[in-house]
């Protein structure tokens, strides 16, 4: 289903989204962490949710959501397209997502866009720790703590 918005138009279907064309303006927007137009589409294939901002055929922005449907959930992969931004177009599609999940607690990683995420409500934390097992973004590699 799709949603116009202003001259944006909101979908949920991943079916719509050019991987290898999105994977491309990631990477022209310095927003690629390396993954492949495939591990791109898995990634939001197997997420809770997910939302593209389209304008026609073009997507222009993207954001995603793991949740365990309960009380958990982390924020990811939140991108506009940069001719695109300062219209509304991110805090709309969080806005969406986060509709999704009530009473959950929704955390994020950043360093460029806390002013955004507080404009949102997000708050900042003192506490949190992460861990990469094994090779970063290559499965085909056992894990060294295996």
């Amino acid at each position: 289903m799709q949603e116009k918005h202003c001259e944006i138009a909101y979908s949920e279907d991943p079916a719509l989204v050019d991987w290898a064309k999105l994977k491309e303006d990631l990477a022209s927007d310095e927003f690629d962490n390396g993954r492949t137009a495939g591990e791109l589409e898995q990634s939001f294939a197997v997420s809770q949710f997910a939302v593209f901002a389209c304008s026609g055929n073009e997507v222009v922005g993207t954001a995603r959501l793991l949740a365990d449907g309960v009380c958990n959930a982390y924020l990811i992969d939140v991108w506009t397209k940069s001719s695109w931004r300062r219209r509304g177009i991110g805090r709309e599609m969080v806005s969406r997502l986060l509709q999704k999940v009530p009473g959950h607690h929704v955390g994020l990683f950043t360093d460029s866009a806390t002013n955004f995420y507080e404009g949102l409500g997000f708050q900042r934390e003192e506490v949190g720790m992460s861990r990469i097992v094994g090779e970063w973004l290559n499965p085909r590699r056992p894990s060294p703590d295996v």
